[in-house]
């Protein structure tokens, strides 16, 4: 991806940014000229990899780990991440991700809920809490969550993490109503399958043959719908779900 202005001066928060889509979408971020906080949970080694491909083009970032299910830890990434780049964070990407497992309602359990509560709904309501106080003054910012085509597929023995990703759906969309009228704008983007370094040696073939647009999609086609959903070129664009999968489902 090729750089540009675009995010020139703005600062940007991607959370689970050590690797897969984060990884992308953090690099497309920093090649728009955005100053970018790369959070991790575990892997400094990956965050640093991630910060390395970002520096060597010509970029700005910074690993910061936190886990951002804890209230605690996520007051203190948004105070050090302020604190290294001067300023208040203008954009946030909610995409850290746990385990996903595939389970039948008789193997699941409340908890098995929960868990997926924790990185779709409770993660992104400490950060906007943090974040909002600097939005606020500024009058503007954009909060960006990555869902999934899954909420409209509603893939059997997954019900958890489709129910999870369905709340981030309302989530947007009340935020978006809620936060208008302080210029801060917060959509969604709902990926199809796109294979990262987790899916590597899985066959595509399947779930290609169903989409429209005849390929499985790249982590630059995510990247490249958020870059835009933060940028000002979005800036009449508020409470939408974006599907970015080909074709394969329409709207939410």
């Amino acid at each position: 991806m090729g750089s540009s202005t675009r995010l020139e001066g703005k600062i940007a928060l991607v959370t689970g940014a050590s690797r897969g889509l984060g990884r992308h979408i953090a690099a497309a971020l920093a090649a728009a000229g955005a100053n970018v906080a790369v959070n991790y949970a575990y892997s400094v080694q990956d965050a640093e990899e991630t910060v390395r491909l970002i520096t060597s083009a010509g970029g700005s970032a910074f690993a910061f780990r936190a886990d951002i299910t804890s209230e605690g830890e996520v007051s203190e990434l948004i105070e050090r991440v302020e604190k290294h780049f001067g300023g208040s964070i203008d954009i946030l990407v909610n995409n850290a991700t746990g385990p996903q497992p595939m389970l039948s309602i008789e193997e699941s359990t409340w908890q098995t809920y929960l868990d997926q509560l924790d990185f779709f709904v409770k993660a992104p309501l400490l950060l906007a809490k943090a974040v909002l106080p600097g939005m606020k003054v500024k009058r503007e910012g954009s909060i960006i969550h990555i869902g999934s085509e899954v909420v409209q597929i509603g893939n059997a023995n997954f019900s958890s993490y489709v129910t999870a990703k369905a709340s981030m759906v309302g989530m947007t969309r009340s935020w978006a109503s809620e936060l208008g009228p302080h210029g801060i704008r917060v959509n969604l983007v709902a990926p199809g399958w796109i294979p990262v370094e987790r899916h590597e040696g899985v066959s595509t073939e399947g779930y290609q043959a169903g989409v429209p647009l005849g390929r499985v999609g790249e982590p630059a086609d995510i990247a490249n719908a958020v870059v835009f959903l933060a940028s000002s070129e979005s800036g009449f664009v508020t409470g939408q779900c974006l599907s970015v999968n080909g074709g394969n489902t329409f709207g939410i």
